[in-house]
């Protein structure tokens, strides 16, 4: 079972592991010490003792966005992305946001799959934004609307 709780300054290392392995232009440790202390929100999840995964979404104004997530590899498959999206989707919701927005690699076609599939539609294309080992890349914009019950 994945449980989720705030992400704390004593779990950066934690992050850290997984954040490097999961990308090749990785945040550095300063950046989420930077988020912890802000009013982002940053959470962690854990499957028993092991870290599994993390996510730090930021709130403005009605609108959240997603600014990183990422599931440890050896964990990747077992649906921990889409639970760790669901529990984002919901807190946002919770906060009463009207849109979740974020954006996504285009050559990363796993996460663009979760993220339709939770409902998110591309509403727009940021050219040569991500660097890459090769050069750049662009970046999906996508959005969620989100609604209150």
């Amino acid at each position: 079972m994945l449980i989720f709780r705030p992400m704390a300054l004593d779990d950066i290392a934690g992050v850290l592991l997984i954040e490097n392995q999961g990308y090749d232009f990785p945040w550095s440790p300063g950046l989420f010490e930077q988020a912890i202390k802000s009013t982002k929100y940053c959470v962690v999840a854990h499957e028993g003792e092991n870290l599994v995964g993390f996510a730090i979404l930021s709130y403005v104004v009605g609108e959240a966005e997603l600014l990183n997530i990422c599931i440890d590899p050896k964990q990747q498959g077992k649906g921990y992305a889409t639970l760790l999206l669901d529990h984002l989707v919901e807190h946002a919701e919770q906060k009463d946001n009207y849109e979740m927005y974020l954006e996504v690699r285009v050559t990363n076609a796993a996460a663009i799959h979760i993220y339709e599939k939770a409902g998110f539609n591309e509403i727009g294309r940021r050219k040569n934004y991500y660097l890459t080992k090769a050069g750049k890349e662009d970046a999906i914009l996508m959005a969620l609307p989100l609604f209150k019950e």
